[in-house]
């Protein structure tokens, strides 16, 4: 029934065809998802609900904003997209997320978390200013509705004067069990509360921002949410309205139901070998320091084992703090520790640090204090494409005064650089992608602002590398072109600011080249042109240009926007021309 489906035959079905059609969305979800990875279990609860709204509204003239958007697969099958949907998250196929150049079905791009609740308000909001009556969807889960954004939107409801659905996916996950005070609001909300009045009370707050709260009903339940969202769109002629369902992670999976965290996302191995991942040293290495150091505290935003500190949670339950997803929130508790002696550790995706910069600006660098920002899955993160690639931090953190940046070549100097922190008194950022490949040899002493050579050649050519990645296509080129009799050195640039400019002053050779995993602008090979700017030094940067990166393999992406040891050996081999 998926093949080909449209809205107007979603709507003549019976409900038994519907429900049919519920597990034939969910039969596919499942296998795509085993076979090429993704998002699985969040899908899996989102399946009769998301046929529910197909039936009752009218995509595309009404609009639907998924919050942070991983679970939209089910909108995707319903929307014309099932063909296609094998290649999701691949390169050149669909996006694990809404993407509007890829559907006019989705109406806003969305990624990160608390985004759909404002998103929503502006869509209405122009809605009404056009002059035009169509419905907006806003589907926002339960750890997402902790984040302070959220809240913000509430308070412009009735400025605005306009009117949204509000669905509230509540399934008691983000990525990892939801926590707050927030939260536990909602499972009161939940609970089976026989006297009206009381239950009544609580949904009040709502009320208060100018929603009318209704809820709460059973989100697995197809034919309860197609009668609730068909009284609730007529409803939305006069007013904005929250809809609160319960539903299942991982529903009609066994395996996913018991394991919702394991099963969030599902990652697809790649043939090549994995040493360890470096969350599982973060973990390891905090967890062995704070046995000796009652200063270190581990803060999170909902993403605890993913970030690899499940066992210092365990072990350092009065030293571990997750906040939910509230990133800003986190930079700030992190500042605020540290000026009473504390030393905190923030662990946290790259492309999520972005929603901190300007309390990494003022709160943590202007004051100076010792808070280390632990920023893993730094570089091309891969499948989950423009919103999640770390390609930014680099840039956005080179120019922050009092911060230190560190990038390990590979796990095992990232430990090193972990032990280095605990005495440094100053912020510090250490930047990692999210598996460590390969061990090097050449393995020094931390200190800071110092580099090391990796391979000393007396030619006319410095690779400058900086992170596992741009290390070891620098020294696979520097390999190749030695077989060619062609001399080349590599630098390991593990500190990106400060820059250790007594070696860079001591440099004899001609050409320096640059291999960084992130955007050039503002980036290592950015300082590195400043730095020689008016110098007669021939520099030639291999980084990402201007421009967003789509989903795909990191490897192949990696090579199409430049960055690549064949890329490298070619622009050496035509200096020698």
């Amino acid at each position: 029934m998926l093949e080909n489906i449209t809205q107007a035959q979603i709507k003549q079905m019976t409900l038994k065809e519907l429900l049919a059609l519920c597990e034939e969305a969910r039969e596919k979800i499942t296998q795509t998802v085993l076979k090429s990875g993704g998002h699985l279990s969040s899908n899996l609860g989102m399946v009769e609900l998301t046929v529910a709204l197909h039936y009752v509204f009218d995509f595309p003239e009404d609009k639907v904003v998924f919050d942070v958007g991983h679970q939209c697969y089910t909108h995707k099958l319903l929307s014309g997209r099932c063909g296609d949907f094998s290649t999701i998250r691949q390169k050149g196929g669909l996006s694990g997320f809404p993407k509007r150049a890829e559907s006019r079905f989705d109406c806003y791009d969305t990624g990160h978390a608390g985004t759909s609740v404002s998103a929503a308000l502006g869509i209405a909001k122009a809605r009404d200013i056009k002059g035009e009556k169509f419905s907006v969807i806003a589907v926002i889960g339960d750890g997402s509705f902790n984040n302070g954004l959220v809240y913000e939107a509430f308070n412009s409801l009735r400025l605005l004067n306009t009117n949204v659905l509000l669905i509230l996916n509540d399934n008691g996950m983000s990525i990892a069990p939801t926590v707050g005070s927030m939260h536990e609001y909602l499972e009161i909300l939940s609970e089976d509360i026989t006297h009206k009045q009381k239950k009544d009370k609580h949904a009040k707050i709502f009320e208060r921002f100018g929603f009318a709260y209704d809820g709460v009903y059973d989100g697995n339940n197809l034919e309860a949410m197609i009668e609730k969202l068909t009284e609730v769109k007529a409803r939305l002629k006069t007013q904005s309205v929250i809809l609160h369902v319960i539903t299942k992670k991982g529903k009609g999976y066994a395996f996913c139901e018991e394991n919702p965290e394991a099963t969030h996302g599902i990652s697809i191995k790649n043939s090549e070998e994995v040493k360890e991942e470096y969350s599982a040293v973060l973990g390891r290495t905090l967890s062995r320091l704070a046995k000796n150091d009652n200063r270190i505290v581990a803060v999170t935003a909902a993403m605890t084992s993913s970030l690899g500190l499940g066992g210092f949670f365990e072990q350092y339950p009065r030293r571990s703090v997750d906040v939910g997803i509230c990133e800003e929130h986190a930079t700030i508790l992190c500042a605020s520790m540290a000026t009473e002696g504390l030393k905190p550790y923030y662990a946290v995706y790259s492309t999520f640090l972005q929603r901190s910069f300007d309390e990494i600006v003022l709160d943590i660098c202007e004051q100076n204090l010792p808070v280390t920002l632990c920023i893993d899955r730094a570089g091309i993160s891969g499948a989950d494409g423009e919103t999640h690639q770390g390609v930014f931090d680099l840039s956005f953190l080179s120019f922050i005064p009092n911060l230190t940046i560190a990038v390990p070549k590979d796990i095992k100097e990232f430990e090193k650089m972990l032990e280095f922190s605990a005495n440094f008194n100053a912020p510090l950022a250490i930047r990692y992608p999210r598996e460590g490949k390969r061990i090097f040899e050449v393995q020094s002493e931390i200190v800071a602002g110092k580099w090391e050579k990796l391979i000393e050649a007396d030619g006319k050519y410095v690779i400058i590398a900086c992170g596992e990645r741009a290390v070891t296509l620098g020294i696979a080129a520097a390999e190749a072109l030695a077989a060619d009799g062609i001399a080349v050195s590599v630098i390991n640039a593990r500190f990106v600011k400060p820059l250790d400019s007594a070696l860079l002053d001591s440099l004899k050779e001609k050409f320096i080249i640059t291999v960084e995993d992130n955007m050039l602008l503002g980036g290592f090979g950015s300082l590195i042109d400043v730095y020689f700017s008016g110098d007669k030094k021939l520099i030639k940067n291999f980084a990402y240009a201007d421009g967003f990166i789509p989903h795909g393999g990191v490897t192949e992406l990696m090579t199409e926007f430049g960055v690549s040891g064949e890329a490298i050996v070619n622009y050496i081999k035509s200096n020698e021309n």
